[in-house]
């Protein structure tokens, strides 16, 4: 397995080159995207970088966890033919462009983050053309990054395919995240109500009861047990905005904080 640190490093493709973009910290959720991205591609790269522009003020950028070494152990054990691993200022110029994608982007993640999206969106554009792939595979996990890729590659008329991946979980329950070390063995029994909470606001909706009554309900049995819930809402995948309606493109969404661990996740109606 090759690692490469710099754009100009980076060969074009020979082959059909799969993409698993990441910031690192690598887990079987991301494990199981580098399996898919090898029956898709003939070449697998999975890139490593943790994004700065996509972190607010207030967020964990510093914090974030980068055990590079272990990340590619990880990779060259799952056959990953190469890892590009930049610095900052490899990708970034002082005054860097930035790409923004709107609609997607109103409510929820970037109404709460403002310019998270637009960290997203830019760099996942600038990974498109510097490693070329012909598809790039992510985890539906980040619901709201996986409308705004869409929208960013639809509206630029950009040749990648895209494959979405359902959310890997624990036994429990608890979507896999990197930031999951951030919890205690305390809070990772709590956490498994996220998605227990996000089954009953589907099966409200499939069965056609009182869905809003059901979203206050799970509200509350949530932050009863210690998280402060930012939403947790039905929304239409395609807009990215509630719905009361939309249940073939619908899916329920939430975000919270267990203490001082910020957790998301999701739920589609159908699938």
């Amino acid at each position: 397995m090759k690692v490469f640190t710099t754009i100009a490093e980076v060969p074009l493709p020979t082959v059909r080159r799969a993409l698993v973009p990441t910031m690192g910290a690598l887990h079987e959720g991301h494990l199981s995207l580098v399996r898919r991205a090898k029956e898709l591609g003939q070449e697998v790269a999975v890139s490593i970088f943790v994004n700065p522009t996509q972190f607010g003020p207030n967020e964990d950028y510093l914090r974030y966890p980068r055990p590079l070494e272990r990340d590619l152990e990880l990779c060259e054990r799952e056959g990953v033919d190469f890892v590009f691993a930049p610095s900052v200022e490899e990708m970034y110029s002082p005054s860097p462009a930035k790409v923004q994608v709107p609609l997607v982007t109103d409510e929820f993640e970037g109404k709460l983050r403002p310019g998270h999206f637009d960290g997203v969106a830019t760099v996942v554009a600038k990974l498109f053309g510097i490693l070329r792939p012909d598809v790039a595979v992510f985890g539906l996990k980040d619901l709201q990054q996986c409308a705004v890729i869409q929208k960013l590659v639809n509206d630029l008329n950009l040749r990648v395919e895209l494959a979405f991946e359902p959310t890997l979980r624990e036994d429990s329950g608890l979507a896999r995240s990197s930031r999951n070390v951030y919890l205690s063995d305390e809070e990772r029994k709590v956490s498994a109500q996220i998605y227990q909470s996000l089954q009953k606001c589907r099966l409200a909706v499939l069965e056609d009861r009182n869905a809003e009554e059901t979203i206050q309900e799970e509200i509350s049995s949530l932050e009863a047990v210690g998280f402060k819930v930012q939403y947790l809402e039905w929304i239409d995948r395609s807009t990215f905005h509630s719905t009361r309606t939309n249940k073939e493109n619908g899916a329920i969404v939430f975000a919270g904080y267990l203490g001082n661990t910020r957790l998301i996740d999701n739920i589609l109606i159908t699938a």
